[in-house]
């Protein structure tokens, strides 16, 4: 029996308008929605990508991986962390501004799942936004490219 069955998560990453990408986490109980800039942390969709990629990686010893992005002048940390038994829980901290001073940041969303599950959602909105990468204008609208290779990587290991 799976002990993390309890709630589905779901996540949407809608389509990039003029650097803004809204996002979202709903599980049942717990949502959060907020929009986030493709600046100051380039790297986030395809750091992202890697991270989901190491997190299925039963072979790895890394247990906490943590995500940086923003919203401008609000700051975000996407924290993972994998326990032994395929265990997986994601916390979204917000910051007020760029220091990420622990003392500051909120507690905005959690989820406790199967780890295969949460890459499972995070694979279906990648996949909508790799579906409709042409028709939205992925690359003029969120001024970076598609994050191919490691979407792929990602597709790879999930399978």
């Amino acid at each position: 029996m799976n002990l993390f069955m309890t709630r589905k998560l779901e996540v949407s990453f809608n389509s990039p308008q003029c650097g803004w990408m809204s996002i979202g986490f709903d599980d049942g109980r717990n949502e959060f929605h907020t929009t986030t800039a493709h600046a100051p942390h380039a790297n986030a969709l395809p750091e992202l990508l890697r991270i989901l990629t190491q997190l299925l990686d039963s072979n790895s010893n890394q247990h906490e991986y943590i995500l940086h992005w923003n919203r401008d002048p609000e700051e975000f940390d996407f924290r993972f962390l994998r326990s032994d038994g395929g265990g997986l829980l994601l916390e979204v901290y917000q910051y007020p501004g760029e220091e990420r001073e622990i003392a500051t940041r909120d507690l905005v969303f959690s989820h406790l799942g199967d780890i295969k599950e949460v890459c499972q959602a995070f694979a279906e909105t990648f996949d909508r936004l790799y579906e409709d990468r042409e028709t939205d204008e992925f690359e003029f609208n969120w001024r970076q490219p598609f994050p191919f290779k490691e979407f792929e990587e990602f597709k790879k290991r999930l399978d």
